[in-house]
């Protein structure tokens, strides 16, 4: 990762450039896209830049970019190079890392009007709990989703449960999923009750739902301190360890986050913990009747925010800013907001959204699309800390130890808060 005063240098010198010259791009913009989730994104993109341009003449060209880790990387990259994008979609968790790049800039900075402040305050408050810091909010929610689990229902009637009541507590996920699983005369699971993703760039969001679910959150909204050796955290890690060591319903060691729809689609899990991000895939791909549930909690339905925000880039001059943000507004307007949900399985970030003639009669049509919203209220944001990646890696190193049964939960969960606390240490300050 690139130092902080190299970046300043990189934005001073893009911000030195000639005045005529940086007013000729005012109406051309670079927008920095990833490509994370399966399905036409980049065809629903390039339309909405298309849309964009006619409405508005303002040229936005889009740049799909990789995953979010190759998105941010490039976006450094090109900025220490005075050529970086003026906005782009990247992970609400990577707030504080952007910031004390001090390569973004925040919606107050740019001018936000009182028009403007109504359209931000308008955002389900679950989908800013990654956007505000020091009083500014740095990112516009946009690709955003929450932790869901997609069920067969064809399964759930073989084995004699309720296809049309999914279960709402750790008890009755692991009683589902052991009548669920299925095993050969050797032993070996033909299908698996339930399976949640654990590999890495994954493992701290399935985590995070589950530490919630146990009544517990894992970060100070600063992003200067975690608590992963908390007695409920390490409550949680138990419960996810003994999925697969005590019940025998999930695999033991790492299940990759990229295997699961395909698993599920096949038949070879009842349930899995994906992304509604994932819903249009599903819905398209399925050959079976399908539900889709809140996340089951020790007590009661807890899930974890997820996906991306749009962030816009310091160096641009005010022109591009003001053009930036009118880009972020068209996107977010009731009407696109629901057409993105309905086309991706993205959840629309706006209750107006939901009110538009499109959406309520797509889902009164399949009203699977309207369950996660349902569990807005009960959500909490994703791990999101200073030095964000190393801190996830810290934690996800260790809860696959645990997992493949190197580790007890409460040694994972200490040696991960040890490193951590060492990796935080420079940003606690008074």
């Amino acid at each position: 990762m690139l130092k902080r005063r190299t970046l300043l240098a990189a934005g001073a010198a893009t911000l030195a450039m000639p005045a005529i010259l940086r007013a000729q791009t005012a109406k051309v913009l670079t927008f920095y896209y990833p490509i994370a989730v399966g399905g036409p994104l980049t065809a629903i993109i390039d339309g909405y830049c298309k849309d964009f341009a006619h409405e508005t003449g303002i040229v936005v060209t889009p740049v799909y970019a990789g995953s979010y880790v190759e998105t941010v990387a490039k976006a450094v990259t090109a900025i220490k190079a005075g050529e970086g994008p003026h906005l782009a979609v990247q992970l609400a968790t990577e707030m504080h890392a952007l910031h004390e790049m001090d390569i973004v800039v925040s919606l107050e900075e740019m001018g936000l009007d009182a028009e403007g402040q109504k359209w931000v305050d308008g955002f389900y408050p679950a989908f800013l709990a990654n956007s505000r810091k020091d009083g500014k909010t740095w990112s516009v929610p946009f690709q955003r989703s929450t932790a869901v689990d997609y069920y067969n229902k064809a399964a759930f009637a073989e084995v004699g449960l309720n296809p049309e009541a999914f279960p709402t507590t750790w008890d009755g996920l692991v009683n589902a999923a052991e009548k669920l699983t299925k095993r050969d005369a050797t032993g070996r699971a033909t299908r698996w009750g339930f399976k949640l993703a654990s590999d890495t760039g994954n493992a701290q969001w399935t985590f995070g739902a589950l530490a919630f679910q146990a009544g517990h959150v894992l970060m100070n909204q600063a992003g200067t301190e975690v608590y992963f050796n908390h007695p409920k955290a390490i409550e949680a890690l138990a419960f996810w360890r003994g999925l697969g060591f005590d019940h025998k319903v999930t695999p033991e060691g790492v299940t990759n986050w990229s295997t699961l729809p395909s698993d599920f689609l096949e038949g070879n899990t009842a349930i899995i913990q994906s992304t509604t991000g994932n819903l249009t895939n599903m819905r398209d791909k399925a050959g079976f009747a399908f539900g889709v549930g809140g996340l089951p909690g020790k007590e009661g339905v807890r899930t974890v925010v997820g996906g991306g925000n749009m962030y816009f880039f310091k160096h641009a001059n005010e022109a591009e800013r003001q053009a930036s943000l009118k880009f972020a507004r068209f996107l977010s307007t009731p009407e696109r907001a629901a057409d993105w949900c309905m086309r991706t399985g993205y959840i629309a970030t706006r209750p107006d959204a939901w009110e538009t003639p499109a959406l309520a009669a797509y889902v009164a049509k399949f009203p699977a699309a309207n369950v996660a919203r349902g569990y807005l209220p009960v959500a909490t944001g994703e791990l999101s800390t200073f030095e964000n990646q190393r801190v996830q890696k810290a934690l996800t190193d260790e809860i696959q130890a645990c997992l493949a049964g190197a580790k007890t939960p409460a040694q994972a969960m200490g040696d991960a808060q040890a490193e951590a606390d060492r990796i935080l240490r420079p940003f606690k300050r008074g």
